[in-house]
């Protein structure tokens, strides 16, 4: 097994080849490998120049096997709460994809497994550190909201996005977009008619400043 060297933990310089080699260094971590049920496979996507950072919870089975963030129903309802398309999600330039953690870590009893506890704060510093243009991070379940926001989560999920307001403007947090999660938004049928239109405004204007166009809302 090989432990990331010092260089990985330590703030890399805002430049954009501090970040691609401190990204190449991310992708080949094997710290966690004992772990995981099958050989490391780190799956994000950064840029200098982004200005919206994702934080989800870690890659499950279909994003492992393809290499790509979000590939998968969860991400087809993300896109959608984003007034998004492909297209426009997968541009690296604007948009980074950080999970908390960056391997897929399994299933039991069918239910993914949770987040190597590792990886997040080995490599979210020296990764943020590394893209000052992130204007807004989309905490996406409960776990990157454990990372990001501590004490001041609510006492359940629904609390901690009911009160985004409180962690604005640099996080909007949301519940995790999984079809399995049906019962949530029936439960809370104010996330879609109060949060989602909150979550397109405020990620259009991060995007749109100096940029070419910010999030596309569907007519």
């Amino acid at each position: 097994m090989r432990s990331s060297s010092s260089s990985s933990t330590t703030p890399a310089k805002a430049s954009p080849q501090a970040l691609a080699d401190l990204a190449v260094q991310a992708q080949t971590c094997t710290v966690c490998a004992a772990h995981l049920p099958h050989a490391p496979r780190p799956v994000l996507r950064v840029s200098p120049t982004a200005r919206l950072l994702i934080v989800g919870q870690a890659p499950g089975r279909r994003v492992h096997e393809t290499g790509i963030p979000w590939n998968d129903p969860s991400g087809d309802q993300l896109r959608l709460w984003l007034g998004m398309t492909r297209e426009q999600f997968y541009d690296v330039s604007r948009i980074a994809i950080v999970p908390t953690g960056l391997c897929y870590p399994g299933t039991v009893k069918s239910s993914d497994l949770p987040p190597r506890p590792e990886c997040a704060p080995l490599w979210h510093p020296p990764l943020r550190a590394a893209m000052p243009d992130i204007r807004l991070t989309l905490l996406i379940g409960a776990y990157a909201q454990a990372y990001y926001l501590g004490k001041r989560r609510g006492r359940t999920l629904a609390d901690t996005v009911a009160a985004w307001r409180d962690v604005a403007p640099e996080y909007v947090p949301l519940p995790h977009p999984s079809p399995r999660n049906r019962l949530w938004f029936k439960r809370h049928p104010w996330f879609e008619a109060e949060v989602v239109p909150m979550l397109r405004e405020r990620v259009g204007a991060a995007l749109a400043a100096g940029d070419n166009g910010g999030a596309r809302n569907p007519s």
